[in-house]
């Protein structure tokens, strides 16, 4: 787009790696330390709040005779117990197993932002170079890489202001409330849009309970989680259809076995990448029973 309002190919990938690298280092030095501040201080309370769920757990045998039997719910907060001494040891094995990651992290947050300068500056190079050495007859494989080419660049650039629009929403909402760990929550809701439905209902667990131990079931509690429950709404709603009126056009049905299949084959990464492989896989049924495919060379 770039391109088109009058910008080189050079300019245009400069611009790309300046706005690219901007955006990193503001999420490596402003919103990740704070949101793993949090993220600790959140580990360090944790206790407390169990104990809460434990001391109101107790309870619910006086409240409820004929439902709740004390002996379980006893049971049940000795469990709880014994899960949070545990909690300690491995957290501190987490922390020394990931300066690996760090380091790792850090390799590629030097090299992704040079690749993608020199994927967009030399973008037609590559091109050429793969073709020369593809088939000459290659109808098909042209108009299923025509059609991914096109639904993938809408759904990467889609998701990744849906992240950061949700994401912003979802902070300044729990800012308004007084939300604990306001920004630690706002970053796991915006990267919870990576995996469609399965996401939102996984990170509404820490949002619930962390209102719900800050606030109880007051007024607070209910009004922060409608907020919230609104935000997600106009996501669904209005949002994803206004960023993704070009991108891949899959039943909810399909993405959510999309999501269950590939996560149960390659964990984490199925689960990321579950929605350009069912494109793929889309593209490639659309464009296989048609038979006469235009050449991509042509």
């Amino acid at each position: 787009r770039l391109q088109a309002i009058g910008c080189s190919r050079r300019w245009a990938a400069s611009i790309v790696l300046i706005l690219f690298v901007g955006i990193l280092l503001l999420m490596a030095f402003v919103v990740m330390p704070i949101a793993w501040q949090q993220g600790i201080y959140l580990i360090r309370d944790m206790p407390g709040m169990l104990n809460k769920l434990s001391d109101f757990a107790a309870t619910l045998p006086r409240r409820y005779p004929a439902l709740m039997d004390a002996g379980i719910i006893d049971a049940m907060a000795e469990n709880m117990r014994t899960r949070m001494l545990n909690m300690g040891d491995s957290v501190v094995k987490y922390s020394l197993a990931s300066l690996v990651g760090l380091l790792t992290l850090a390799v590629y947050l030097v090299l992704v932002p040079l690749m993608v300068f020199f994927l967009v500056k030399d973008k037609e190079q590559m091109l050429n170079a793969v073709r020369r050495v593809l088939p000459r007859n290659r109808g098909l494989a042209g108009q299923v890489w025509n059609e991914m080419n096109q639904q993938i660049t809408n759904y990467i650039r889609g998701k990744v202001l849906e992240m950061v629009v949700v994401g912003v929403a979802t902070w300044l909402g729990f800012l308004l409330f007084g939300l604990n760990y306001s920004l630690l929550l706002a970053v796991l809701v915006g990267f919870s849009v990576l995996i469609p439905y399965i996401g939102a209902f996984v990170v509404t667990i820490p949002v619930v309970g962390v209102a719900l131990f800050q606030f109880g079931l007051g007024t607070e509690f209910w009004s922060c989680f409608a907020v919230y429950l609104i935000i997600q709404a106009l996501d669904g709603n209005l949002l994803v259809p206004v960023l993704f009126s070009e991108a891949v056009n899959l039943h909810p049905l399909v993405i959510i076995l999309s999501v269950v299949i590939f996560g149960g084959l390659w964990g984490f990464w199925g689960v990321f990448f579950a929605i350009p492989l069912a494109t793929l896989i889309k593209a490639v049924v659309h464009a296989w029973p048609d038979g006469q495919v235009t050449d991509a060379s042509s």
